[in-house]
């Protein structure tokens, strides 16, 4: 069973799903991340974007004044994407993919992959602190 954060919104709920549905590592690691982004900011939005007939399911977002991260799930891995990734500092050099775009980074973590909690949880809160800081200035 997932963990489930405090929000009982119906994207919490058809996260949950999802990742009850998963069965396998890959839903470990997105319960565990999710978990890890809502002990990071308890004021995390979630929600599912971008369903559609080849993606039934969806894909998790986490926002806070504007998106942070998505969760995406692939056969060999799962894809945490930051969306402003490219502007944030990576001192643990947790960004293993989308290296090469001028916005976006991401994390992969493979079935064997051991992703450092506190340096996610950092990692995460320097994307609130982005998203934040953008939004003062608009």
């Amino acid at each position: 069973m997932s963990q489930t954060p405090t929000d009982t919104s119906d994207a919490s709920r058809r996260i949950d799903a999802r990742i009850d549905e998963l069965r396998d590592w890959r839903g470990d690691v997105l319960a565990r991340v999710r978990a890890l982004i809502h002990d990071a900011d308890p004021d995390v939005v979630e929600d599912v974007k971008w369903v559609k007939p080849t993606n039934p399911h969806g894909v998790p977002t986490w926002s806070h004044d504007g998106l942070v991260c998505t969760g995406e799930v692939y056969k060999a891995y799962v894809k945490l994407t930051f969306a402003h990734g490219a502007k944030l500092d990576d001192p643990d050099d947790l960004f293993n993919a989308s290296l090469d775009g001028g916005t976006r980074r991401a994390i992969d973590v493979r079935e064997r992959d051991a992703l450092d909690s506190a340096a996610f949880k950092a990692l995460f809160l320097r994307a609130v602190t982005f998203n934040k800081a953008k939004k003062a200035k608009a």
